[in-house]
């Protein structure tokens, strides 16, 4: 038995900790094709336990159908919608709850084996706890999110999808920076520098360039505005205003996807200037220059294929590749920020 006082590091701690952040990457992936097939609304109960199976007889299905029938969203945008149209639906959100479940046991039956074991660093438990709080947290959160569009709406509310995926993607980057953490052991000293700095800062833009990437997908503002690089032939939108400041930001079509081509041009800008950086650079040391190349490339690729989406209206392969994209992005700002930090 490993005592927690003889390594600050695990292998298998690590292993384990990169499949679960592969699996919620998964679990990103097959959100966002839950979104782009308008099917998050099709399960309108909350149910934790028994939410785990699915419908298991025609008496089943049409109960679930009876229950969709009664939300906004099928007599406003489904109406007419047949059983067989309405289990393709369902059959998305399913998956992505069962997703989520699997997530959670993937985290929690390791943990309690690993912990017993003795084989997590000490300094690496606060936080797996904290890790297994934050993806309880995601849950409750996405039926927060749910409930929002079973009343009043025909869709999900922006503001709350936006704090599901910020959500998802703060999990996913805390799950790879603490899976480093446990490959590597703990820094011998950490080094603030421009680069370690910059890297931080780098990973903030990223992960807000993806908050508002999530309010495009909540009012669907990639659905419209699909010349570039202008709107419509203007600089800034016709809609751009809304009744207020919030009603601009988090609701306004026009606004929300100006924001996110900002963002994505200065981010693009960023990437430029630290691939020019990193190359010029005979003092950084070799994996964190591959990394900031990697980040730099793969921010221009996510550049690109957002543009791309977009012309083309936005097709559920493509925006499904968007997210996937960002994630990855993400993933590998999170560990150049990891490594810079270190000498």
């Amino acid at each position: 038995m490993t005592s927690f006082l003889r390594s600050d590091r695990s292998r298998p701690v690590a292993v384990w900790l990169f499949i679960v952040a592969a699996l919620v990457l998964a679990m990103v992936v097959v959100g966002g094709a839950t979104r782009l097939t308008d099917s998050g609304l099709s399960i309108t109960e909350w149910k934790p336990v028994t939410g785990a199976l699915p419908p298991m007889s025609a008496q089943d299905w049409n109960d679930e159908f009876a229950l969709y029938k009664e939300i906004p969203q099928y007599a406003q945008l489904n109406q007419g919608m047949s059983l067989d149209q309405f289990k393709a639906i369902y059959w998305w959100e399913w998956s992505h709850r069962l997703l989520g479940r699997l997530v959670g046991a993937a985290f929690a039956l390791p943990f309690a084996y690993f912990l017993v074991r003795r084989e997590i660093p000490r300094r690496l438990i606060g936080r797996c706890v904290g890790l297994f709080a934050l993806g309880g947290l995601q849950g409750a959160v996405g039926w927060w999110m749910v409930a929002s569009g079973l009343s009043e709406r025909v869709s999900v509310a922006p503001e709350r999808l936006m704090v599901h995926l910020g959500l998802a993607f703060a999990l996913l980057g805390a799950m790879v920076w603490t899976a480093l953490d446990a490959w590597n052991g703990a820094a011998r000293q950490t080094l603030p520098s421009p680069w370690s700095r910059g890297a931080l800062a780098l990973l903030g833009l990223i992960f807000l360039q993806i908050l508002l990437g999530a309010l495009v997908a909540g009012t669907d503002a990639g659905l419209v505005y699909n010349d570039w690089p202008l709107m419509n032939g203007s600089l800034i939108p016709t809609d751009y205003a809304g009744a207020s400041i919030w009603a601009t930001i988090a609701h306004s079509q026009g606004a929300v996807q100006l924001h996110h081509r900002l963002g994505g041009y200065l981010l693009t800008v960023v990437a430029i200037a630290m691939i020019w950086a990193a190359t010029r650079s005979r003092y950084l040391p070799f994996d964190t220059k591959v990394l900031a190349l990697a980040v730099g490339a793969s921010i221009i690729l996510q550049a690109i294929l957002g543009v791309i989406t977009l012309v083309f209206g936005v097709p559920i392969w493509l925006g499904i590749a968007h997210q996937l994209v960002a994630a990855l992005v993400l993933s590998l700002a999170v560990a150049l920020a990891w490594r810079a930090r270190r000498p």
